[in-house]
């Protein structure tokens, strides 16, 4: 068992058939988002769920994919957005951060999908290598844990 697999929060029993995720991500910043996945990995396998990513260019693409995602009848039962922002000198990171995370709540609220989300919006890289690390908490390994959640939420109220 690797380190990540010892630390990622514990998968929840969802009810049912094996969950179907998509994880989508916006690897501009690779090695956090490589961090954040393959923890997010470990949660899925450890609730036997299947999943499949796509990458996207950027933050800013998160909803647009989500959404495309959902055209027509989809195969998926959660989704998991991953993507990392840092703050630079102009004012660009908050229309991002603020485009990205409303976009992907107001999916997720029009088509009432489960969604888990680790998009990081940090001041340094070092706080973003903290939170997507092997080890320690990890946010990837935590969105993971959200979708999976609102998935056997979903399926316990007859709504999935």
């Amino acid at each position: 068992m690797s380190t990540a697999d010892a630390l990622a929060p514990e998968a929840p029993v969802v009810p049912g058939e094996a969950p179907h995720i998509l994880l989508i991500r916006a690897p501009y910043y690779r090695g956090i988002v490589d961090g954040m996945t393959a923890a997010a990995e470990v949660t899925l396998r450890q609730a036997g769920a299947r999943f499949e990513a796509v990458d996207v260019a950027g933050a800013y693409e998160l909803p647009q994919a989500l959404r495309i995602a959902l055209r027509g009848k989809t195969r998926f039962d959660g989704f998991v957005a991953l993507g990392c922002v840092v703050r630079g000198e102009t004012d660009h990171y908050e229309y991002i951060c603020n485009g990205a995370m409303n976009g992907l709540m107001n999916v997720a609220l029009q088509y009432g999908i489960c969604l888990g989300t680790a998009l990081l919006t940090v001041d340094t890289i070092a706080q973003a290598e903290a939170r997507s690390a092997e080890t320690g908490p990890n946010k990837g390994a935590e969105a993971a844990v959200a979708c999976l959640k609102q998935i056997a939420l979903a399926r316990r109220l007859g709504a999935a």
